[in-house]
């Protein structure tokens, strides 16, 4: 049977690929949300995260879910299905999340660093943060507030989240 697949992982494909056309059809219907990961485990556990440009309702995670289940047999597969919304604390994992996110503050980590300050600036390779630093002073005693602009390129980033900072 070498080279041939068995017909339970042909029909777990099928399954997923069932799973992925529906969760697409309803984002498709908001385009306002998007996908953030979309898992399916060998038990069937369908978990799926999405984002939305301005956030994203209880009602959003219902429509999702009810999209998926109610066009799934149910009779064929016994799933089980989490559709939510991709917290706050969760680390951004696609562009879109950056450019929903201009004018907050955030961490970001790369490879040599950690930077943490106002996104400001998003583009297809890199985005922008702004940064208060207190320096010395070119004139005088004392230091001052200076605003620098840091550009890191998304391919030297390896984790970015969005913090929270009371005041």
């Amino acid at each position: 049977m070498r080279g041939q697949q068995s017909p339970l992982f042909i029909q777990i494909m099928t399954f997923n690929d069932q799973v992925k056309a529906l969760v697409n059809q309803a984002l498709a219907e908001k385009p306002e949300l998007f996908l953030i990961d979309l898992k399916i485990s060998d038990s069937l556990k369908i978990t799926v995260v999405i984002d939305g440009d301005f956030g994203v309702t209880l009602q959003d995670c219902v429509d999702v879910s009810r999209v998926v289940e109610h066009n799934l047999d149910r009779e064929a597969h016994d799933f089980a299905l989490e559709v939510y919304s991709a917290g706050v604390s969760n680390p951004l994992k696609c562009k879109r999340q950056y450019v929903k996110n201009i004018g907050r503050n955030i961490k970001t980590t790369t490879q040599t660093a950690e930077f943490m300050g106002l996104l400001t600036e998003v583009t297809e390779d890199y985005i922008v943060l702004e940064t208060k630093t207190r320096e010395p002073k070119k004139i005088g005693k004392g230091k001052e507030t200076v605003i620098k602009q840091t550009k890191i390129d998304f391919q030297d980033i390896k984790e970015t989240i969005v913090t929270i900072i009371s005041k």
